[in-house]
């Protein structure tokens, strides 16, 4: 099972088009060390042509153009985006869909039902796509039962619902319910290796815990160094909590939450990364933080084997 990480960063990318904070404005300038990343989505296959493509984001064309496999040319019109699975319909998540909408057939589309529904209700590209080459809905489960998507036949992948808000356009918005947000557990049947992706995780249950321990790659939500970052910096009013993460640093966070786990030999990758977040400046201290306690950053064109 190959994975490919199309983008790292959080909604808004990297650097964000109006943000002026010393990381944005220095990756400009070129006055801090960082590298710039488009907004988050990863890629898998088992066979190098097909591939699955995990949510789709605004940044989508330009990361098609930076992985030639996306579009391998075989014939006139062409893909090697085989179907598309959503974690979630924020618009950061699901935008890009747009983008695919000259398919050659109805474009294969996996997601929870109440994602289903938001994306044919408060912003409905699923209606949209009826004018152009429609959609194929595979309703993914959320009760623990195990799909295997047409081009990974070799790959078990599991739902497990995490806690979140559905975004501000949905009509449960303020009614949260399982399926609104998700993480996938996949693992390869061939080789016995298992990743866990998981770029919204505010909070790590009994079962998120259990399946953190028994993977080899953890790619978790890396938005945030501190709960009040964004209202320190005057952007928000909303803790990293109240966005639906878990932040970095300060007890209970994700760096104790890792260091917890009892596996030495799994990686641990933060992805979905803020604009705001320090652990982007490649020699900063908070990056030699996160090098002491053995976790790695995502970037654009990250690959991984299992």
């Amino acid at each position: 099972m190959r994975l490919r990480v199309l983008g790292s960063a959080a909604g808004g990318g990297f650097p964000q088009w109006n943000c002026n904070c010393r990381n944005c404005a220095g990756v400009r300038q070129g006055t801090v060390n960082a590298r710039t990343r488009t907004q988050s989505s990863i890629a898998v296959s088992t066979n190098g042509n097909d591939w699955l493509l995990i949510n789709a984001s605004p940044d989508i064309l330009s990361q098609i153009a930076a992985f030639p496999a996306l579009q391998p040319a075989r014939q006139t019109r062409d893909t090697g985006i085989a179907a598309v699975l959503l974690m979630d319909s924020q618009i950061d998540h699901v935008t890009g869909l747009l983008m695919l909408r000259e398919n050659a057939g109805p474009l294969h589309v996996h997601s929870t039902e109440p994602v289903w529904n938001d994306l044919n209700s408060g912003f409905p590209i699923g209606r949209m796509f009826e004018h152009y080459c429609g959609m194929m809905h595979s309703p993914l489960p959320i009760d623990g039962s195990k799909i295997a998507p047409a081009p990974l036949v070799e790959v078990d992948i599991t739902a497990v619902p995490l806690s979140s808000k559905a975004p501000p356009y949905s009509p449960h918005r303020e009614a949260p319910v399982p399926g609104d947000n998700i993480g996938l557990l996949m693992e390869n049947r061939a080789t016995g290796k298992s990743a866990f992706y998981a770029p919204g995780l505010g909070h790590a249950d009994a079962r998120v815990i259990e399946i953190m321990h028994g993977a080899d790659l953890l790619l978790v939500d890396g938005t945030f160094w501190t709960q009040t970052e964004m209202i320190d910096l005057g952007f928000s009013k909303k803790t990293a909590l109240d966005m639906g993460h878990l932040a970095q640093s300060g007890k209970g966070g994700m760096i104790d939450l890792l260091d917890a786990l009892p596996r030495r030999d799994s990686r641990k990758v933060l992805i979905h990364i803020n604009n705001t977040n320090p652990i982007l400046i490649e020699d900063g201290a908070q990056r030699r933080m996160l090098q002491t306690h053995g976790i790695e950053v995502a970037h654009d064109g990250m690959e991984f084997q299992l």
